[in-house]
């Protein structure tokens, strides 16, 4: 049994990420930084109130989908602006179904330094949502920044739109996937509980292996 980490660490070279010293031991006794996130910064979770003005908020998002067995689908080395198909799914098309996790491996969480990680991330394809929708999946996690292009709004609100109204918790900006050794694995990812919140960064991680194995 092991835990492999698939969430970026924060820092403020990151976009939507800062901090200020707030106390410190020499003058307080104690150290703290007054943080400052945009809630869709780093690796983060989407609740369907950043797409529907009243949809639900990330506080009462349903945490039973955002903890359990998830499949990681290796859907190649992305190119910008790529497209994910129900075909980069290969044989994991057959396999996926209702109540079931996804995480698509797709590398693109090297290129975290590039400006390309943002402006020319591949995509979720809307037919690829529509057959996520149609499978009454729990959640999709994958590693951009976003699900969908983040310059094309037509884009960006049909993909999430579907993904969301489906009731598909979303989760961006994962990394490390390369690191798992099985297609099969525990995924945890929590969000804050942030009152009226349309997403909050999380704290994602995979365990592989037998979960009675955390008891010892």
């Amino acid at each position: 049994m092991g835990i492999v980490d698939l969430s970026l660490t924060m820092t403020p070279q990151l976009r939507g990420i800062g901090w200020d010293t707030a106390n410190t031991i020499k003058d307080d006794g104690w150290n703290a930084r007054t943080l400052h996130l945009y809630s869709h910064a780093t690796t983060h979770m989407d609740a369907p109130r950043h797409f529907f003005e009243r949809g639900l908020t990330i506080d009462h998002l349903d945490l039973e989908k955002c903890v359990g067995p998830a499949w990681v689908v290796d859907v190649g080395e992305l190119g910008p602006r790529d497209l994910i198909t129900v075909e980069s799914l290969g044989d994991y098309a057959e396999r996926i179904g209702p109540g079931d996790r996804v995480l698509l491996k797709s590398g693109w969480s090297k290129r975290i330094a590039e400006p390309a990680y943002r402006d020319e991330l591949p995509r979720i394809s809307l037919e690829l949502a529509q057959f996520f929708a149609e499978r009454l999946i729990a959640l999709v996690g994958v590693e951009p920044p976003s699900v969908a292009a983040i310059d094309d709004i037509e884009e960006i609100t049909a993909v999430h739109q579907t993904l969301l109204a489906a009731g598909i918790v979303i989760v961006e900006g994962l990394t490390n996937l390369d690191a798992l050794k099985t297609d099969r694995i525990t995924f945890i990812a929590l969000p804050l509980k942030v009152a009226d919140g349309d997403g909050t960064p999380v704290r994602a991680i995979a365990i592989e292996g037998d979960l009675s194995e955390l008891d010892r």
